[in-house]
């Protein structure tokens, strides 16, 4: 029995985001000094050659990140690296301070293995966010950027909250994430149409000095067809790739009694949309443009599907918060095992490699 295994029960009778405040603090702790940092290291990160993703230009340590949401305002992001998670994707991260929606707002579905938020883009705002990465620096593994819009902005404001976003963090990031898929959000206009795509890429485009990677973050409800209007629109701007997926409005099959709560669901119930997702986009795009997949990833067997279906880079949250720190070292180790059983030298040479058959 692991120490977080004993440790989980008593954190999960606390409220899930008062849990959360409380493990990031725990976090942020163990990254204040050099020798705790070290201790982390040595005992949860896992390292294999065959592990690393080359990808935007940068070196994975490995491919398994930790989403958006979890690490908003960049507050752990070197605990993180020290727990052998082989990048980390900072935010949603608006323009200025935004407090979100009335708590409660995010809740554990344990009969599912899964959480249902509605954090609604809280945050400290660009500033705080730059601040912090100015005085404590970047990880040491490679950092994403998900850039948002406030609450309150028509969407003509909300193509300028990306821009002012991008034009302040995008020096720390290795590659950049626009979320216009986040179902909880105010609805005040269609952020996923055509028109509001282009608007939003032609200004970032023109803003790109740096050649920064940029990948938009899509949903999972959507019609395929749909998803596959998105890629078009993705393929004609050259943006770098594709984040898949975003939480998901449905509840199909769930059987907790929190499962009627509104907001995002993530976890175990989204790894086989998600998973199909992928699938989609690396089929239409001949696997071309890279994507990094996300939904249900809790362990090395649903990590090395997602990647086998086209996935270059896989992230998790939900996986994190029920399985604890140790989660990377064992998905990792698992996912060296499984490369090595099938005969891949390489993360990269297994990407895709169910597309064949």
């Amino acid at each position: 029995m692991t120490l977080y295994s004993r440790v989980r029960p008593l954190a999960f009778k606390l409220p899930a985001e008062t849990a959360h405040d409380l493990g990031k603090l725990t976090l942020r702790a163990a990254q204040s000094t050099w020798p705790t940092r070290t201790a982390l290291s040595y005992a949860y990160r896992y390292d294999d050659p065959a592990l690393e993703v080359d990808l935007f230009d940068t070196t994975f340590p490995n491919p398994v990140g930790v989403a958006a949401g979890f690490d908003k305002n960049a507050e752990v992001t070197h605990a993180l690296a020290a727990l052998g998670f082989g990048f980390v994707e900072i935010g949603t991260v608006t323009p200025y301070p935004q407090d979100g929606n009335d708590r409660p707002r995010l809740f554990r579905l344990r009969e599912d293995d899964a959480m249902i938020n509605r954090m609604g883009f809280n945050g400290q705002g660009m500033e705080r966010v730059k601040s912090r990465l100015e005085d404590e620096g970047t990880p040491t593994i490679p950092l994403g950027v998900n850039v948002g819009k406030m609450n309150s902005s028509t969407e003509r404001e909300a193509v300028e909250d990306y821009r002012r976003v991008f034009d302040r963090l995008s020096p720390f990031a290795d590659y950049v994430v626009v979320n216009v898929s986040c179902p909880n959000t105010p609805d005040e206009f269609d952020e996923g149409s055509p028109e509001h795509l282009r608007a939003i890429f032609e200004t970032l485009e023109a803003e790109n000095d740096r050649d920064v990677p940029i990948l938009v973050k899509i949903g999972p409800d959507s019609p395929d067809e749909s998803i596959l209007d998105l890629v078009d629109i993705v393929t004609e701007f050259d943006l770098d790739g594709i984040v898949a997926t975003n939480t998901s409005t449905s509840r199909e099959g769930l059987a907790s009694p929190r499962r009627d709560e509104w907001g995002g669901l993530s976890g175990d119930p989204l790894e086989s949309r998600s998973t199909a997702v992928i699938r989609t986009l690396a089929e239409y795009t001949d696997g071309d443009l890279p994507i990094i997949g996300v939904g249900g990833v809790d362990s090395p067997a649903s990590a090395y599907e997602k990647i086998r279906a086209g996935a270059s880079l896989v992230q998790l949250y939900t996986g994190f918060v029920y399985e604890g720190p140790s989660t990377a070292k064992r998905i990792n180790r698992g996912l060296a095992a499984l490369l090595e059983r099938d005969g891949f030298s390489s993360v990269d040479a297994a990407v895709g490699a169910d597309l064949d058959e």
